[in-house]
């Protein structure tokens, strides 16, 4: 089956609109037309749905877009992997998804130190939250993912093996002139009174289930879109908040850090397919398990 229809398929998917993937692929609108037709008489079945504002998958449209997503990747990753053969490349492309807070540091650290030892690998990092990036290696877009089992937590997959890295301590960040500065083992019952920042529903869980053994309830007041958004929210004294431990060596200026009493931790796991691992992915399991400290 020819690939060119596959392509303009999933482009309307991501566009929602026959017209935007006309004009970004090149093509006249009825092109683009044509394509989705012959496509959905060649599976026997509707693709696309209309709407208001544009085209939308039908429900065997849903099913075959997340197969032609991974077969045209698998596609696109033959004709890379067989030009680099040729140039005589020692490995194939590796791509990496890592939380935000292990893509700031540990992970591209580990990655330099492979490279000092292996030479030359090409290579991608692609930051997402666990449950995102374990989609995303079973669809066969990453090789390994750097994930954590905060709440919810990490759905069982048979075809994902997952291997452990290490334990996680969050602290907790704030401004530089808080009066808590300096301090460790903070009890949570002594930040009671402030207002908590958080950018995800994993690190509030972790930051309410901590404070409940302790009899607080935290004033989770602001919301921030992401890790640097928190941390920035912080740094302008509007807020305090519970971080990774590993996000410490890449705070910004303007905040610290304070230990808490008995903290809560977050299991730090690789997971790769199991069916065909990147030849990379042991020795990068090994220096990532290095920077946690050992053998996990």
């Amino acid at each position: 089956m020819d690939l060119t229809a596959w392509r303009t398929y999933v482009t309307v998917c991501r566009l929602g609109s026959l017209s935007a993937a006309a004009t970004e692929l090149g093509y006249t609108q009825s092109a683009v037309s044509r394509q989705i037709g012959g496509l959905e008489r060649r599976l026997g079945v509707p693709l696309l749905q209309r709407h208001v504002r544009g085209v939308r998958p039908t429900g065997p449209g849903e099913v075959f877009l997340r197969h032609a997503v991974v077969v045209l990747r698998e596609c696109d990753r033959a004709v890379t992997a067989a030009r680099d053969a040729l140039d005589g490349a020692a490995s194939p492309p590796l791509a990496i998804g890592a939380t935000p807070a292990l893509a700031a540091g540990i992970v591209p650290a580990a990655v330099r130190s492979l490279l000092d030892d292996a030479g030359s690998l090409r290579w991608s990092l692609h930051p997402g939250l666990s449950a995102r990036l374990h989609d995303r290696v079973i669809a066969g877009e990453l090789d390994v993912a750097v994930v954590t089992d905060a709440p919810p937590g990490l759905p069982s997959d048979p075809r994902i093996e997952r291997r452990f890295l290490g334990l996680d301590e969050m602290v907790v960040v704030l401004p530089t002139g808080h009066p808590l500065a300096g301090r460790s083992g903070v009890p949570i019952g002594e930040l009671a009174g402030e207002i908590w920042a958080e950018d995800n529903d994993g690190s509030a869980t972790l930051l309410r289930r901590h404070a409940a053994r302790a009899g607080v309830t935290p004033r989770v007041d602001l919301t921030a879109a992401d890790l640097p958004g928190k941390v920035a929210l912080v740094a302008t004294g509007h807020a305090i908040a519970l971080i990774p431990g590993v996000l410490t060596r890449a705070l910004p200026a303007g905040v610290t850090t304070v230990s808490l009493l008995d903290p809560p931790a977050r299991g730090i796991y690789l997971i790769s397919p199991r069916a065909v691992p990147h030849p990379s992915a042991a020795v990068l399991f090994d220096r990532i398990r290095a920077a946690f400290g050992g053998d996990g």
